[in-house]
């Protein structure tokens, strides 16, 4: 094994912690990701823009830092790279779109702000789908991102660069956002960890919107520890966005590793409706014989019917999209792909009347669910995905009326939970028989994240499926 796949098969906790004992620079580090970014970039398309430079010199700050003993972050000299859709004053930021091709914000997200402040290094933007609008990974203005497990496959999305370079070995942690499962669903196809808090849980503050009742912004990692410590830096009250929730900030990256015998895990075996791939059907089995060693207890329960949740959910969705997009819609109609102007100006046409019934019908279903599912148990178990990742050939459908079928089969298990505005944590739950990664994600009920973290890690001991590696290069 060559040396920079030794480095960049490291998580970031060890990555972090080896910049800190000078087992290795973080100039070292990143110039290594670097490498391997210049030599998987054609196959992957994961990046939209590459901050070489910017990179190095932000690096050679931060070993200047671990020579003179100052206080240290604990993503010091970490390289991570982000959606392209995370503000920073005075770099580029695209959404993945023709519209913003050229746009430069003048002030930094919070998110940014906050890994900058603990020491993070950003290697550039990363590709998604067009204004974070859609599950599989596929842009029509920046080319296809693509699964480093079988390039031919969609990573899924809207996070796709995110999934595609932190499951490819390129850098050691990813921001994405999370509107439908855009965080949930590239982790599960790309075998990582991914996180969507409770709504409000995370600053929203400079992050190009898709829907303000649903966005969520999270980590993808390689492991449930890696993430909970980006999650811990990036969570918490913000002066400068009011939705942001003022509850505590738990101890998320202290509580990994911590037993979770006696709790208690929902399984519904119908899924609420939406009947996985025998190949998922078959990881959840699995997951819940691993929960069991764990001391987990296992409650079957009833939850309400996943479709009209997902309905409502896009109503919403649909609605708010359409809102922040009129103008561009009007004027620059031309300049969408076809697939997601369909899906954008569908929002047009959604009376007010079902609007509001949608958003108001919100604290009704979530105490449905709270009844069907937490009053018997602490978290739920479900699907990240019901099917391994598609090709993409079979995706380029288009706005055509195959639209809403591929919609469902891939946000079926995540969108409600947006809805709801509940916490879910997906993490690898083993591979298809092609090869593919599988996911599970476990639901917790609001500002449970720490509990999700816990219970992700403690799986993550008695299993080995996020230490594989993917072999595309």
């Amino acid at each position: 094994m060559n040396k920079v796949k030794e480095l960049t098969d490291l998580t970031l906790i060890e990555v972090a912690a080896g910049i800190k004992k000078g087992t290795f620079s973080s100039e070292e580090v990143t110039r290594h990701c670097l490498t391997r970014i210049d030599q998987a970039q054609p196959i992957l398309n994961c990046f939209i823009s590459i901050d070489q430079e910017a990179a190095i010199k932000g690096a050679q700050k931060a070993d200047k830092k671990v020579a003179s003993g100052d206080k240290l972050g604990v993503l010091h000299g970490v390289p991570l790279a982000h959606k392209d859709m995370f503000y920073k004053k005075g770099n580029r930021s695209t959404g993945g779109s023709k519209i913003q091709k050229d746009f430069i914000p003048s002030y930094t997200s919070t998110v940014i702000n906050r890994l900058e402040a603990a020491g993070a290094i950003s290697l550039g933007g990363l590709n998604m789908s067009e204004f974070a609008s859609g599950p599989v990974g596929q842009n029509l203005h920046f080319g296809d991102c693509r699964n480093p497990w079988n390039p031919k496959h969609a990573p899924g999305g809207s996070s796709s660069g995110s999934g595609s370079a932190v499951a490819g070995r390129l850098v050691f942690g990813a921001l994405g956002s999370d509107t439908g499962g855009s965080v949930r669903i590239p982790a599960a196809l790309c075998g990582l960890v991914g996180m969507k808090g409770t709504q409000g849980r995370v600053s929203r503050y400079g992050g190009m919107p898709l829907s303000f009742s649903l966005d969520c912004f999270g980590p993808l990692t390689r492991t449930v520890n890696d993430c909970a410590r980006i999650f811990s830096v990036i969570a918490g009250p913000d002066k400068m966005d009011p939705t942001a929730s003022l509850t505590e900030v738990d101890d998320y990256e202290g509580i990994c590793g911590k037993p979770i015998e006696g709790i208690r895990v929902g399984i519904d075996l119908h899924y609420g409706g939406i009947e996985p791939s025998p190949e998922v059907a078959s990881a959840i089995d699995k997951a819940l014989e691993v929960f069991k060693k764990l001391g987990v207890t296992i409650v079957e329960v009833t939850m309400p019917d996943q479709d009209e949740l997902n309905a409502l959910s896009n109503v919403i969705t649909r609605s708010e999209a359409a809102t922040l997009h009129k103008k561009w819609l009007t004027t620059r109609r031309n300049e969408y792909s076809p697939q997601v102007r369909r899906r954008i100006e569908i929002g047009l046409a959604i009376p007010a009347t079902r609007y509001l019934e949608a958003l108001s019908l919100r604290s009704h279903h979530l105490s449905r669910f709270n009844e069907a599912v937490f009053e018997k148990c602490d978290a739920l178990i479900l699907p990240t995905v019901g099917e391994p990742s598609p090709t993409l050939s079979e995706l380029d459908i288009g706005d055509s009326k195959e639209l809403p079928s591929m919609l469902r089969r891939l946000t079926g298990y995540t969108r409600p939970v947006n809805y709801y505005g509940l916490p879910a944590l997906s993490v690898p739950a083993g591979f298809s028989k092609t090869g593919l990664p599988l996911g599970i994600q476990l639901v917790g009920r609001p500002f449970a994240e720490q509990l999700l973290f816990q219970m992700g890690a403690e799986f993550q001991k008695l299993t080995d499926h996020h230490f594989q590696s993917p072999d595309y290069l």
